[in-house]
C-alpha cells in the first residue's frame, strides 16, 4: 500500500508539472487551461492508455491460431498467478523487447516485438512473459502507462513553449515583465523533471517485476539469461520509433542511452538485475 501511495503521489507530482507549464505560458488563465488539459489527460489516460501505446508501436492482437505457444505459455503463467488471461499483441519490430499494459488485469494485455519470438528460447520468452504477468498482478501497468502519456503530453507541451518563448516572446503581461524567460525555463527543466519522476516510478518496480516473475515461472535463470540476451541487442538494435517517454514500459530500455542519459534511465543496471535473480535461484536451490 505504501507503495502505491507513493506512486500516486509522483503520478500527482506529473500532473502538477503540467500546471506549472501552464501558468507559466498563459498565467492565470494558462493555469485553467493546464487544469483542464491534465484532468483530461488523466481520466483519458485512465480508459485509453493502453489503446494508445498500442496503437503508438503499431502493435496487433495474435489469435491463438497464429501463436499456439505464445498463447500457451501466457495462459498457464495467468493461471499460476491466479489472473485472467491477458491479451497478446505482436510488435512489427526487429528489436527484442516487450510490454504489458492495460487498466486492470480484468483488461491487461501483453506486447512483444517480432525480434524477442526470434531471438529468445521457449524458457527465456517464458520468463520475460512472467515478468509482464508480475507487473499486471502488481497493477503496475495503469500506473506505468498513465506516466509514459503524461510524460509525453510534457514534452510535447515543452515544445510549444519553447517555440512561444523564442518567437514570442517579446510581449509583456500586464504586471509588466515578460513571461519568455519564465516559459523557456520550465520548457527544459518540466521534460527533466518529468523523466526524474518515471525514474522514481519505475526502477524499484521493475526489481520487484523480476522477482515476481521468476517466482511464477519458477526459472529464474531464464530470466536472466533472456535479460542478457535482450540488453546486448537493445543497444546495436534500438527501438524504430515509439517515443522515449514509454521507455519505462518495456522490459529493458528500449532505446539507447549514454552518458549522463543512462545515469536518469528509467531501468535499473541489467547487471544487477541478472545478479539479484542469480542469487534468488542459488538461495533457491539450497532450500
Amino acid at each position: 500500500m505504501t507503495s502505491q501511495l507513493k506512486t500516486f503521489l509522483l503520478l500527482g507530482l506529473l500532473t502538477g508539472v503540467i500546471l506549472c507549464m501552464g501558468q507559466a505560458l498563459g498565467g492565470r488563465s494558462g493555469l485553467v487551461v493546464a487544469l483542464a488539459f491534465a484532468l483530461i489527460m488523466n481520466l483519458g489516460s485512465y480508459w485509453y492508455s493502453d489503446k494508445i501505446v498500442l496503437r503508438m508501436y503499431k502493435a496487433r492482437e495474435l489469435s491463438a491460431s497464429e501463436s499456439p505457444m505464445l498463447h500457451e505459455i501466457v495462459g498457464e503463467l495467468a493461471q499460476a498467478a491466479g489472473i485472467p488471461k491477458p491479451r497478446i499483441f505482436l510488435i512489427p519490430q526487429d528489436a527484442p523487447n516487450a510490454f504489458a499494459t492495460g487498466r486492470n488485469p480484468q483488461n491487461a494485455a501483453v506486447a512483444v516485438t517480432s525480434g524477442i519470438l526470434r531471438l529468445l528460447t521457449p524458457d527465456e520468452l517464458r520468463g520475460v512473459l512472467a515478468h509482464e504477468t508480475a507487473h499486471i498482478v502488481h497493477r503496475d501497468i495503469l500506473i506505468q502507462c498513465t506516466a509514459g502519456v503524461l510524460a509525453s503530453a510534457i514534452v510535447t507541451i515543452a515544445h510549444i513553449m519553447q517555440f512561444t518563448a523564442i518567437f514570442g516572446g517579446g510581449r509583456s503581461n500586464e504586471q509588466g515583465g515578460s513571461n519568455a524567460g519564465v516559459a523557456l525555463l520550465m520548457a527544459f527543466l518540466a521534460p527533466l523533471a518529468a523523466g526524474l519522476i518515471q525514474f522514481a516510478i519505475s526502477r524499484s518496480r521493475e526489481y520487484l517485476a523480476d522477482e515476481g516473475g521468476a517466482r511464477i515461472s519458477g526459472k529464474p535463470l531464464a530470466l536472466a539469461s533472456a535479460l542478457g540476451k535482450l540488453d546486448s541487442y537493445s543497444r546495436s538494435m534500438p527501438m524504430r520509433g515509439g517515443n522515449p517517454s514509454t521507455a519505462h514500459l518495456f522490459i529493458v530500455n528500449p532505446f539507447t542511452a549514454s552518458g549522463m542519459a543512462a545515469l536518469f534511465s528509467t531501468h535499473p543496471p541489467v547487471a544487477e538485475r541478472i545478479a539479484r535473480l542469480r542469487e534468488m535461484a542459488a538461495g533457491v536451490r539450497r532450500s
